[in-house]
């Protein structure tokens, strides 16, 4: 159990962000009465921290920045709380993967200079459970890097854990890339693959292994940058999806959040940003080419995540599995008796899903 619990941090993870991005990112936005203390403090620890970012910079340019990527990387998509952690950690056990750590979520400028002493000092301060589920949190396991991007730049979707009044409208610049600009675009390019470069350099790996949900509004900018990317697409029940969303956003929205949002706002923008992500997706993987695309069922794949993720493996020629066998397996085989959240389905659920996210229903056939 960490110092400090998650609901009562007294900074966000914007501490991490480099000077520049963290002016971008809060520039003309409104901080609410309530939360001014956290801001000021964030933004004291950041602009300390972010000193220290030309050393990284530096070394960056001399080891990596001219390196080329031996492999396009793995994309792991589907919308949030569809079952992307577990196959991430499932398929992390692959020494050939590389990852985003969680460490690296909260300093990504503090990766190749610095990173012992940081990193001994959040591991003892996290908790070592999410505060929404029972999953493990440990500073080097594998975590989403749309967290890191956020600390890399203003062009990114999860700008709204911060500042959540523009919740949409990040939906519709930086989650669908409907309304980015080309300089915009060209630096979402720059920086992901600066991260992707740091990501392999630090866990080692040959390959970068994504698990990001707000990728899947991207596919077809993520096959324009990797023309050889692969893709797993996870399927799960909307009715769980919605229940299980709901509550993560609005447990881990209250210690990063800038400004005031009411449980109806933003349940209303989950409903709608489902509904844009699904149909983004379904209009954009016609752009992957043929043998780089899986979509699994999650309930399918929690049953039988072994042979599951064997099968993958074949139809997206990925190597590695024989090495990994015996790690994939002890992981999968620990994890059975993991006790998960329960959802009971409040008739209001069941209406508000069916009146909203009946394409998805009807799709995939799930019933009640």
């Amino acid at each position: 159990m960490g110092l400090l619990e998650f609901n009562k941090l007294p900074i966000n993870t914007l501490v991490g962000a480099d000077w520049k991005t963290f002016n971008q990112v809060t520039a003309g936005r409104t901080i609410d009465p309530a939360y001014k203390g956290k801001y000021r403090l964030t933004k004291a620890v950041c602009r300390l921290l972010s000193t220290l970012k030309p050393l990284q910079d530096r070394r960056y340019e001399k080891l990596l920045a001219d390196k080329p990527l031996e492999h396009d990387p793995v994309f792991i998509l589907g919308h949030w709380r569809s079952g992307t952690t577990f196959m991430h950690n499932v398929f992390s056990c692959d020494k050939h993967f590389g990852y985003n750590t969680t460490y690296q979520t909260v300093f990504p400028h503090l990766m190749m200079w610095g990173q012992p002493f940081f990193k001994k000092n959040m591991s003892w301060l996290m908790p070592d459970k999410r505060p929404t589920d029972n999953m493990e949190l440990a500073v080097d396991l594998p975590q989403e890097e749309e967290f890191a991007l956020a600390n890399m730049m203003p062009y990114t979707y999860y700008n709204f854990w911060f500042l959540p009044k523009h919740m949409q409208e990040y939906a519709d610049k930086y989650l669908l890339f409907d309304n980015i600009t080309e300089e915009e675009l060209k630096v979402f390019e720059e920086v992901f693959t600066k991260l992707i470069k740091i990501s392999l350099w630090n866990t080692h790996g040959t390959q970068f292994l994504s698990k990001n949900p707000p990728h899947t509004g991207r596919v077809k900018e993520l096959v324009k940058m990797f023309p050889n990317a692969k893709f797993i697409y996870l399927i799960r029940n909307p009715y769980t999806v919605f229940e299980s969303t709901r509550s993560f956003f609005t447990n881990t929205i209250q210690p990063l959040k800038l400004q005031d949002i009411s449980n109806e706002q933003l349940q209303e923008n989950i409903l709608s940003v489902y509904a844009k992500l699904y149909h983004k997706y379904e209009a954009d993987k016609k752009f992957i080419p043929e043998g780089n695309l899986v979509e699994v069922r999650f309930e399918d794949y929690e049953t039988n995540a072994f042979d599951l993720t064997q099968e993958i493996y074949q139809k997206l020629s990925l190597p590695g599995f024989d090495e990994a066998r015996a790690d994939i397996e002890a992981y999968v085989n620990k994890k059975k008796g993991y006790k998960k959240n329960k959802y009971q389905y409040k008739p209001e659920t069941v209406e508000l899903v069916e009146k909203n996210w009946s394409f998805a229903l009807d799709q995939w056939g799930y019933k009640l």
